[in-house]
């Protein structure tokens, strides 16, 4: 077993306005979407679905990731809500009566393993872009070993540029019938929270994120 510290496994540096900067300089961007059931619609639907997902792929020039998460259903909140509305009630034949239904909730949640599935999408940006060369001299090769050159953009360019793919991404989901939606800088670091302590319940304490300019430009 390797013995390697798991802060040098975790290749993220920063989250910054929901850009998340790896140790490389690359970036991401991650949407939360919505689903559907396809098994309910007809073949038509269907076969429109794949046809409009096909063509959003093929439109696309650069990866991207999509994430499905299912975990057992979390209705501790719930439960709590209910145990205090218990508390609070002078009746007692409804206290009985709640109680009652708690014990049906827990046995239900328990026995079925209801599963609760949310989905992501990953939308990536290098921090290097390789230009095809075109000068006489570069197609020569003689003063360089690789036809190609390697441009480094300053960081602001590079979230502009996530920002557009990320409209991008939006917009082709939405054509789908899906609807996508941006996490900022702290249900980005939740996400990645829970995946890296797949067995933790709580969120992690973090201070109110700022409003940013990130909203608007993703609308124009």
């Amino acid at each position: 077993m390797s013995n390697i510290p798991v802060q040098q496994r975790i290749i993220l540096e920063d989250i910054q306005e929901g850009v998340i900067i790896l140790k490389s300089g690359e970036l991401r961007a991650i949407l939360m979407t919505s689903s559907t059931n396809f098994a309910l619609k007809s073949s038509e639907e269907q076969d429109a679905l794949i046809v409009k997902y096909q063509g959003f792929l093929n439109s696309l020039d650069f990866p991207l990731q999509v994430l499905a998460i299912s975990r057992q259903l979390d209705i501790s909140d719930y439960l709590a809500a209910l145990e205090q509305k218990r508390k609070e009630q002078p009746n007692e034949l409804l206290k009985i009566q709640i109680s009652e239904y708690i014990d049906f909730i827990k046995n239900l949640v328990e026995v079925s393993n209801i599963m609760s599935q949310s989905f992501f999408v990953v939308v990536p940006l290098s921090a290097f872009e390789k230009k095809e060369s075109s000068g006489i001299m570069d197609k020569l090769n003689i003063f360089k070993k690789s036809s190609k050159q390697v441009q480094t953009k300053s960081q602001e360019d590079l979230k502009a540029q996530l920002w557009q793919r990320v409209e991008y991404v939006i917009s082709g989901l939405t054509s789908m019938g899906l609807k996508a939606v941006p996490l900022n800088t702290q249900e980005a670091i939740e996400l990645l929270y829970s995946l890296y302590n797949m067995g933790v319940e709580e969120k992690p304490t973090l201070p109110t994120e700022p409003k940013t300019e990130k909203t608007e430009a993703t609308k124009k």
